[in-house]
Order: structure tokens, then sequence, then C-alpha cells
């Protein structure tokens, strides 16, 4: 008896599962590209991490039904369930302070513009307004308050040199084609550009990444 057939006997639901598995890459692939860019990405407007977490709950549900079961088979089964159920809160936990740690760090950019604050979840859009509005209060009470009105505004452009710190777009990445292409790149004393291959690695930066993954036509690594 393998591992399958353990699984399919403490749950038979179990058995060919082709939307966990594609959730489970998903989450996967969203994970790695998250933690390579420099900027918040958007947030997934699949369902993906909901339905993530439900299984994660419905799951843990399980593992405290079998808990008192002393037969070793089952408590085999437990452990192997266990195990995968550790791999998925990794990621979800993972994934989520990869998000946050960005927003803590360039929240008044995210916040600035509607096509911004579009790729955070509610919740982060929630926890971004706060988190703004809480660094603003301290900064008021520090030293903003001493200053004049015009000077407290944290998002101020005059001269046409903006406040607001935004992520560096120029920090490199590596991509990984998924078809045929150019992939055009610019550098500093001159531009570039390669005849890429379907499944190639490349690293460039990711102002010129970007492009070919919104499209579809490379994957971040």
């Amino acid at each position: 008896m393998d591992i399958d057939d353990i699984l399919r006997e403490v749950d038979p639901s179990s058995s060919g599962l082709p939307s966990e598995t594609r959730d489970l890459q998903s989450l996967t692939r969203v994970w790695v590209a998250e933690r390579s860019t420099p900027e918040l990405l958007s947030w997934p407007t699949d369902g993906l991490v909901e339905r993530v977490n439900g299984r994660i709950a419905s799951q843990i549900e399980r593992v405290e039904a079998l808990t008192g079961d002393m037969d070793p088979r089952s408590n085999f089964a437990l452990i192997v369930i266990q195990t995968e159920l550790e791999r998925y809160k990794f990621l979800v936990r993972s994934y989520l302070r990869a998000r946050l740690a960005k927003v803590d760090r360039h929240a008044l950019h995210y916040l600035s513009t509607p096509d911004l604050r579009a790729r955070l979840s509610p919740t982060e859009l929630a926890y971004a307004t706060r988190h703004q509005a809480l660094l603003h209060n301290h900064y008021l009470a520090s030293f903003l308050g001493s200053f004049g009105p015009t000077l407290q505004n944290l998002n101020d452009t005059a001269g046409n040199i903006t406040m607001i710190d935004t992520p560096d777009l120029e920090n490199a990445v590596f991509i990984r084609l998924l078809r045929d292409g150019r992939v055009m790149g610019k550098g500093v004393d001159a531009d570039g550009d390669v005849e890429g291959r379907t499944g190639d690695i490349i690293i460039l930066r990711w102002a010129d990444a970007k492009p070919l993954v919104d499209t579809e036509t490379a994957e971040l690594v």
C-alpha cells in the first residue's frame, strides 16, 4: 500500500484531485513571483488564497478527528496529512509575509492611485490605510506638528520631486520563457536583445521583465 492508497482510505474523496493540484501549483507560482519582484504584484482575483485557506481549515479538522485513532496505519496516514498540511501553511504564510513587507515599506505608494490600490486585497487595503494613518500621526506628534501646514504632507510632489518612496524597478529578476520570442533589455551603456527559446532562463531588470510576465510570455523563478 502506497501513500496515495493510505490517503484514499482515510479520505475517499482525495482520489484524483486536479483542482487541488492546480491550486497548489498556482500558489507556488505566485509565492515565487512575489518573493522575486521588488514591487507588489496583484492579489489573485480567482479566489486562490481563499480556497487554499478553506482546505487548510478542513484538513485541520480532519487531523483533529484522527488524532485519537490508535491504529498504526491511520497514525501513519495522519503524519502524511500533517506534513502536506504544513507545506500548504508555509506557502500561505510566506506569501502573505512577502506582500505585507512590501506594503510596510511603500504603503503610501500603493495607496496613491486606484491602479496600485487594486493590487491589494480588501484586508491588505485596510491594513495599509491604517498603517499609513498611524505612521502619519506618529510623525505629526514627533516633529511634523512643529512645521507649517504646507510642510506636513508625506505625499508632497512640489518642484517635480515626490516624497513618496517607490519600489526600485531596476532590481534584477530571473524569468523562464514560456514561449519563443525576442527579449529586450535596457542597459546603462546600451540596450540589448536576445532571441529566447521556450524554457530559457534569463536575468534582466524587473522593468523589462514585467511586460513579459504580464503577457504570460515568461514566469518568474
